[in-house]
């Protein structure tokens, strides 16, 4: 019997049929007044806000592909993709009869036996599950992240809009081929629906970053999770965005652990955190004093080949020493195809945008006088505006999810106005960098993780 028939969740067609219908009544009505709209020649934020708003009644998995969504140059007008990166991705509660219910399904009718203490009521909400508190038999306490009901039919079906949505966009603009970003998306946001994989992501940063200090990784609790029930232990902290008033000092302390707790894992295992938002992360306090940041989440965990962080370094070197060839082969090392000279000089606007504070040797912020949500925009437009003129290209899979969490790595630095000289933290990351040194590294972290190799 395979798992799916054994697991009566499993991409229920009910479920997946409401959720269509779901999303399409919602979205449908906000198209309907679009229409009229631009009949009447009144485009704009009105419909933009609709559409949120439609979206986030909703709730679930579609505010995770609709902040994605936003992150895709052209694919959405810009007054559109400004309101879609405001949703929260967060669901009503479920109530604690439900709670006993979900826990009883995954860990059996003697769930609560197995615990200290079990809060039924949710300490935190997110777009897949929600956290509760809990202590183990002897007393440690515990984040259990508990996945909603019919998660992966409701996944399935926005992914399904997702595909239309790009089917519709590569008719509209030939010059961006989407497909590759739909499949990453896909793929990413499939991944985070298995809390077993997640539970494996958080073993693997725990041991990649066990000598950093700086960071600290929840232990994973096997015994007490399943595939849709994760129990790591509780780590406490406090929100970042209540450090940004704090000195240059400790703001910059703050900013150096999470340079550490993005790039570290990337030079040292080729993987990286694919969702750098503030949420994800707490600061923990040594005295009174803020010591590092708390990674809370790895549902959106990005493993690549070593030789797509090759390309990486290679791209930094060639922009370093003005180096024409090791530029290209660094592009194509990660996938875009038949490139010219002058669709490289597209591309190296971005990579200039993005490798700016690291290829300056001297203490700076990331981006004078921008706003953190703002990081990244006018950058993205020229490149947009030129390849539309110069296309089509076709976005490598691999890229979407770097390019993603880049950028809102970039804004949190921006939150925390920190001031320091990022091309020496990543000069120390990439000291005697190899491809096959690395390639040895990630093999054993994986496999003692229990994670696949990369294709």
């Amino acid at each position: 019997m395979s798992r799916a028939e054994r697991d009566r969740e499993a991409n229920r067609f009910t479920a997946r049929a409401g959720r269509y219908a779901s999303v399409g009544a919602n979205v449908g009505g906000v198209a309907a007044r679009m229409a009229m709209s631009r009949l009447f020649g009144k485009e704009g934020t009105t419909n933009a806000a609709a559409l949120a708003e439609a979206l986030g009644g909703l709730k679930g998995p579609i505010m995770k592909v609709a902040q994605l969504l936003a992150t895709v140059p052209d694919l959405l007008p810009p007054e559109y993709a400004a309101e879609l990166q405001k949703l929260q991705a967060d669901a009503p509660p479920m109530g604690a009869a439900f709670v006993k219910r979900r826990m009883q399904a995954e860990l059996g009718a003697d769930w609560s036996s197995r615990f200290g203490s079990f809060d039924l009521k949710p300490a935190a909400a997110a777009s897949l599950g929600q956290v509760h508190r809990a202590t183990t038999k002897d007393g440690r306490n515990l984040a259990c992240k508990l996945q909603y009901p019919d998660m992966q039919s409701a996944v399935e079906a926005d992914l399904k809009q997702l595909e239309l949505a790009f089917a519709l966009h590569r008719r509209m603009n030939s010059w961006l081929d989407t497909r590759e970003i739909a499949k990453e998306i896909g793929a990413r946001v499939r991944e985070e629906l298995d809390y077993e994989r997640e539970a494996k992501h958080a073993r693997l940063y725990g041991a990649v970053l066990k000598d950093i200090d700086a960071v600290r990784v929840p232990e994973v609790f096997p015994d007490l999770s399943t595939g849709r029930l994760l129990s790591l232990g509780w780590l406490d902290g406090e929100k970042i965005l209540g450090f940004t008033e704090g000195s240059v000092e400790m703001r910059n302390r703050i900013a150096q652990a999470m340079f550490k707790a993005w790039w570290h894992p990337f030079s040292r295992a080729a993987v990286i955190h694919g969702d750098p938002h503030l949420g994800n992360y707490t600061i923990f306090r040594d005295g009174d004093e803020p010591a590092g940041i708390n990674l809370l989440d790895y549902g959106c965990v990005r493993i690549f080949h070593p030789r797509f962080v090759g390309g990486v370094v290679d791209l930094y070197r060639g922009l370093l020493e003005n180096d024409e060839a090791r530029i290209v082969h660094a592009y194509e090392v990660w996938g875009f195809r038949d490139l010219d000279r002058e669709k490289i000089e597209i591309l190296n606007i971005w990579a200039r945008f993005i490798y700016g504070p690291l290829l300056e040797d001297r203490v700076r912020t990331v981006a004078d006088g921008v706003k953190p949500g703002e990081y990244g925009r006018r950058q993205a437009f020229q490149v947009h505006q030129a390849l539309k003129e110069r296309g089509p290209v076709t976005v490598p899979q691999e890229f979407v999810f770097m390019d993603r969490a880049a950028v809102g790595l970039g804004a949190v630095f921006l939150h925390l106005r920190s001031e320091l000289n990022y091309h020496r933290l990543f000069e120390a990351e990439i000291e005697h960098f190899s491809t096959e040194a690395l390639a040895k590294r990630q093999a054993k972290a994986l496999k003692d993780a229990g994670l696949p190799q990369p294709v």
